[in-house]
């Protein structure tokens, strides 16, 4: 057996993954007690696009609905730490946000995902701006301000919050993919009036994984609102939010859990150095390799993987 054979057992070994998986959360686990505070905050925001990816490929993956409504569900999340911050314990504040965003999502998958097509990706395109300019509205109008303060939290209980909601965000991502939910979901992506003559009740499914993915976002949410002490429309609900997940989970590849995982540590960590070092010419840079990640890697880098694997077997049985 060759070196791509033995990797792709490894790879695919059940009991390998989930070792690596522990040390590597035994790792991050102890980040605080060593990391400095500049690594801890980069991991912070790394964490926030992990969460966000991989909720966003739960849903959109298999079903090949487009959502862009990432930034809506995040500034929930972001505004609901910023009214129940002083009120709440942080954990329960974090519940409070998941459970406001999972509402939310459940009202706009039942009015949208009767939608197809790029009818749903321009609605949930147009809600962030929808819900950004309503609360605009609301704030002038009303309380006479524009935006508000939040509750700082030490960095440290962040990073662990933030750690947990990944953990759990992965582990129903797995579970859901290898129930009959999951395959529910795959047969919509693949013939939505096939998976109904079946018996799946397509409707239900949709929005019920909508609301579900939805809400991991919005957790993350008022996690990162208390490390920015500030926050008003604008920010809470930023556009790029909603573009990110997306190009994160193509970059790196939709066809399993690992895709998105890739995609967004990487360009995570590509996002915060550029801020840091180029920080005039950051989005031109950003936007450039994301042209490139689009017309050159369709599939992501696992998609590549996967392309140059077989490309051995080929090539190997070719010899034979």
């Amino acid at each position: 057996m060759n070196m791509t054979g033995i990797l792709s057992k490894l790879i695919h070994s059940k009991w390998l993954v989930a070792g690596i998986a522990l040390i590597i959360l035994i790792v991050l686990a102890l980040v605080p007690a060593f990391g400095n505070l500049a690594f801890k905050i980069m991991l912070i925001t790394i964490l926030m696009y992990l969460i966000m990816t991989v909720a966003w490929a739960m849903f959109s993956g298999p079903t090949g609905y487009i959502s862009l409504a990432p930034a809506a569900f995040l500034g929930i999340g972001m505004y609901t730490a910023a009214v129940f911050g002083k009120d709440l314990p942080f954990s329960v504040l974090i519940i409070v946000a998941a459970l406001f965003t999972f509402l939310a999502a459940l009202i706009v998958g039942a009015v949208t995902l009767r939608l197809k097509g790029i009818y749903f990706t321009i609605f949930t395109f147009g809600l962030v701006f929808l819900i950004q300019q309503l609360l605009t509205w609301v704030e002038i109008k009303f309380t006479h301000t524009r935006g508000r303060f939040v509750v700082v939290v030490d960095n440290d209980m962040i990073y662990y919050h933030m750690l947990a909601i990944l953990v759990i965000t992965l582990l129903t991502a797995v579970f859901i993919n290898r129930s009959k939910w999951g395959r529910a979901l795959r047969s919509i992506g693949q013939d939505e009036d096939a998976a109904s003559h079946t018996g799946v009740n397509v409707t239900m499914v949709k929005v019920l994984t909508f609301g579900l993915t939805s809400m991991f976002i919005g957790a993350a949410g008022a996690a990162i609102a208390t490390r920015l002490t500030y926050i008003d429309p604008g920010s809470a609900f930023n556009i790029n939010y909603s573009f990110f997940p997306v190009i994160m989970a193509i970059f790196g590849g939709m066809r399993n859990l690992y895709g998105p995982i890739l995609g967004a540590v990487i360009f995570a960590y590509l996002e915060e150095t550029l801020i840091t070092q180029f920080p005039y010419y950051y989005m031109l840079i950003f936007g450039t390799v994301m042209v490139v990640v689009i017309m050159f890697l369709p599939d992501g880098l696992i998609g590549l993987w996967q392309k140059w694997r077989r490309g051995g077997r080929q090539k190997k049985h070719a010899n034979t």
